[in-house]
């Protein structure tokens, strides 16, 4: 993890990967169509914002592959918060995708963003998909951005940044699962895929940037399995959590690590007092989305006095 340390920000996705040294052999366009072809260029911007005792999705843009679904309220313990799910339209990310998302959360609103299923990166044969998250989230605002896994599968090559500009008086949730693939699909999908190349930037409403974490897995030049990386696990999950300083000293005393052959997790302070970050390894999906959820949990009761509604059993 950076500290304090400017590091230039990709300005959309059509840049991102194309200034990527991890990329630098992937550059050739794919046959079929050319990267951020029609279709293969999409965009989302969301805007939430309070009006009256809930706040509402008020504001949306597409361009397919991208979409979401109408704001939804079954949250039932918070019956005011907007839920939207992202949808794509070609079921996966494909090689030469290049994808922008941009998510805002005015003053004082709430919103949780989902997927509709994990996001599959398909084998390539050329090329990369590449995508950019800019998400803002204003005063005394509050974002779950709870998104399903990522499976990346054989020879694929996949390169995210994300910018989270947060106010202090703020809170996001920021969570984001990678499996190791199609494990039982075929034999070399395990830690078969080329690149998996992430970024996650907060800024505070300053502009000052607070932190910087950059995770960049070849798996094929520098394995994956061994120990002091990911060992015999195969589901890495994160969660970052900005919040004011008091609810991480309570989240935090809350939150102790755990270890087994089967499932590890611990808590941690980010730089700048800028909030905490949650990673758990495990080899079962589930085993890892129910210790994410139980961080959640304890996250959402110090922030905002709510708990989490019973789980939808597709979910579970």
């Amino acid at each position: 993890m950076q500290i304090n340390e400017e590091v230039p920000l990709a300005l959309d996705s059509l840049s991102l990967g194309a200034l990527a040294p991890e990329l630098a052999n992937y550059q050739h366009e794919p046959p079929q169509m050319a990267s951020a072809a029609v279709g293969k260029h999409g965009y989302l911007r969301l805007r939430f914002a309070k009006r009256g005792a809930k706040s509402t999705l008020h504001e949306m843009e597409r361009k397919v592959p991208l979409l979401v679904q109408k704001a939804l309220y079954w949250d039932e313990e918070m019956p005011f918060l907007p839920c939207v799910t992202m949808i794509s339209t070609s079921g996966c990310i494909l090689q030469g995708d290049r994808l922008t998302v941009e998510i805002d959360v005015d003053a004082g609103a709430c919103a949780h963003v989902t997927t509709q299923s994990a996001t599959k990166v398909h084998s390539m044969d050329n090329n990369f998909a590449a995508q950019t998250q800019h998400i803002r989230v204003g005063k005394q605002a509050y974002l779950e951005f709870m998104p399903d896994q990522l499976i990346p599968h054989r020879n694929s090559r996949f390169i995210s940044d994300t910018v989270i500009e947060c106010d202090s008086t703020a809170t996001v949730i920021y969570s984001e699962i990678l499996m190791s693939g199609r494990k039982y699909h075929h034999q070399d999908e395990r830690f078969g895929f080329d690149v998996y190349s992430s970024r996650i930037t907060a800024k505070n409403e300053l502009g000052n940037t607070l932190f910087n974490e950059k995770l960049v897995l070849t798996p094929k030049e520098r394995p994956l399995d061994v120990v002091g990386v990911m060992g015999k696990f195969d589901v890495y999950g994160n969660v970052i959590v900005l919040t004011p300083k008091e609810h991480q000293d309570e989240i935090l005393a809350q939150s102790p690590s755990f270890y087994s052959e089967q499932l590890c997790y611990g808590v941690s302070r980010l730089p700048n007092e800028s909030g905490l970050i949650f990673k758990v390894l495990s080899c079962d999906s589930t085993d890892v989305k129910n210790a994410i959820r139980e961080f959640w949990q304890k996250v959402r009761k110090v922030t905002t006095g709510y708990s989490l509604p019973t789980p939808f059993i597709w979910k579970v």
